[in-house]
């Protein structure tokens, strides 16, 4: 046993005051069984906390399930969610269970395969130099601040996603703003205001629902190569996918690829800014590029956990579970694991080798794995290139959220060499 509640490991507060728990991973580690936690505010659950379990647990889908939810909600969520019944209807394949996840996977798998997504690579690429070409300019006398987290790390990842998804330009900044309201609900910064919490998740839903349909209608009448007409127009087992799975298929491909990737940037570049070594590598040796992005996905673990219900009564290593068990896998912990990683709280660029589990593993892998490689190398490549130091400005600040994990200030000092 542990004096370990569980709170600090879930609480979105904690994680945006004190960032992730790894004293208390650590000491989870220690152990060979589940404990069990019952914070206050929350549904009982078991952390899984080792590389190893959580390897075993992804690959039984059907033994430890999606569908009832991949966030462990406070009491306060589930009060906001029984009153929100559009998001409810939005189903999105994250948060299914095979066969069924399968065949909803089929419909965008090979949009994603490392040779496809080479169509958007320009996209990429001009997303990454404007965007230093923005911080050069800005440089007086070779020198510049900016905000990073914001005016690079989410502005990056937003314009190559709402081009193939299909926002408008002018619709960014709109869907900027819902994707933060989103992941970070919890955080006073970000949330959706309104004097009912209730009613404001409410209102975001809906507009999330608006633009998506616009679009929806529009790809069906006018259907163009991009992803978001082949969503418009799926089908599943010969049958054209319902408008709300449709709407679940644009909100979990754009929220899950902009907040992650947003994520892994901002807190990869906080890291090389805090050790400049590591920099100075990259910089002697851009090859080094891909590997890096690697570690950044392994030190940030942006999706912080998923959650599993188990699906019957079974032993798991010799320990009993029983149905409706909730299983925490924290990504982030195993991702610091000893027994995997040689000095894992020692940031490296040329870490190998590096089986990080930063997109997940097994079935629900994540499916836009290779886009978020690439885009992170195009910006990593531009700022190697063009800036040769970077410092910290200031003290960056966590995001409240337990579940999709991140900075949402970073202010940077830099100088550059063009």
């Amino acid at each position: 046993m542990t004096g370990i509640d569980g709170l600090d490991l879930v609480s979105p507060q904690a994680y945006g005051e004190r960032g992730a728990p790894h004293d208390q991973w650590r000491e989870l580690r220690r152990l060979d069984r589940l404990q069990h936690c019952a914070p206050e505010g929350f549904d009982a659950f078991h952390p899984v906390v080792r590389h190893d379990q959580i390897c075993e647990i992804s690959k039984q889908p059907d033994r430890f399930l999606s569908r009832f939810g991949i966030v462990l909600e406070s009491q306060e969520q589930k009060r906001f969610a029984q009153a929100n019944q559009g998001v409810g209807q939005m189903r999105a394949v994250i948060v299914m269970d095979p066969p069924e996840h399968r065949d909803y996977r089929k419909v965008a798998a090979h949009w994603f395969t490392p040779r496809a997504i080479q169509r958007i690579a320009p996209i990429v690429e001009e997303s990454a130099r404007s965007l230093v070409d923005g911080m050069v300019e800005r440089a007086s006398g070779g020198e510049g601040e900016c905000e990073f987290a914001n005016e690079i790390a989410a502005a990056h990842p937003l314009r190559i996603l709402s081009t193939i998804i299909g926002v408008p330009r002018e619709k960014e900044g709109q869907l900027l703003r819902l994707t933060n309201e989103l992941f970070a609900a919890d955080d006073p910064d970000l949330q959706r205001k309104g004097e009912d919490r209730g009613q404001a998740v409410q209102a975001m839903v809906m507009e999330f629902i608006q633009l998506f349909n616009a679009i929806i209608e529009d790809r069906r009448a006018n259907p163009t190569d991009d992803l978001a007409s082949l969503l418009a127009n799926a089908e599943v087992n010969g049958e054209p996918m319902p408008l709300m799975d449709t709407l679940g298929y644009y909100l979990i491909t754009f929220t899950a690829g902009h907040d992650t990737t947003k994520n892994a940037i901002a807190g990869g570049i906080r890291a090389l800014a805090e050790h400049p070594a590591e920099f100075r590598k990259l910089k002697r040796d851009p090859d080094l590029i891909p590997g890096a992005v690697e570690e950044i996905v392994r030190w940030t673990s942006p999706v912080n956990y998923m959650k599993r219900v188990v699906a019957e009564d079974l032993e798991f290593r010799g320990q009993p579970l029983r149905k409706g068990d909730n299983l925490i896998l924290f990504y982030a912990s195993a991702n610091r694991d000893e027994s995997v990683f040689e000095d894992p709280y020692r940031f490296r660029v040329d870490r190998k080798p590096n089986p990080h589990l930063g997109f997940g593993i097994g079935e629900h892998f994540c499916l836009g794995t290779h886009l978020a490689r690439q885009s992170q190398c195009a910006l990593l490549r531009e700022l190697v290139g063009r800036v040769d130091t970077l410092e910290l400005a200031g003290e960056p600040a966590q995001i409240a959220s337990s579940f999709v994990v991140g900075l949402k200030r970073l202010p940077i000092r830099y100088r550059t060499s063009a």
